[in-house]
């Protein structure tokens, strides 16, 4: 068998820091922020910040067209099919006009279910028109 043992983790003291340190890398900071504002006030890099900012605006309006565009597609695929079905119905009636139109059905229902029956020669009169 092997022995375990636990050890406790040694607390750290924290050294203070000298205060002229401490004032030494204040202005060093202090320094630093200076020249990185001075630069950012350059003209090249106010033009590439502002370059880059169309850039971002730029990409961003192809992803929103394009997320667009795939919306008007799906809108414009539900309405050609919706238009093809109107169109088959259409059709469809326009069959059925012309079978319940034929003259066979109409001269048909006529005689059976209105009794009524084609004149002959004998029954026509004609009229003249008077001036």
């Amino acid at each position: 068998m092997a022995a375990v043992t636990i050890e406790r983790p040694q607390v750290q003291t924290r050294k203070r820091l000298h205060p002229d340190t401490m004032k030494a890398g204040v202005n060093t900071a202090m320094r630093l922020s200076r020249r990185i504002f001075a630069g950012l006030c350059q003209r090249h890099v106010l033009i590439s910040a502002g370059l880059a900012s169309v850039l971002v605006f730029s990409a961003i309006g192809v992803v929103y067209s394009a997320h667009e565009n795939r919306v008007l597609f799906n809108d414009l695929a539900q309405l050609q099919a919706q238009r093809d079905g109107y169109q088959r119905e259409w059709s469809q009636l326009l069959l059925e006009q012309s079978a319940l139109s034929a003259h066979s059905r109409v001269e048909a229902r006529a005689s059976q279910g209105m009794n009524m029956v084609v004149p002959g020669k004998q029954d026509i009169v004609l009229v003249q028109a008077q001036p």
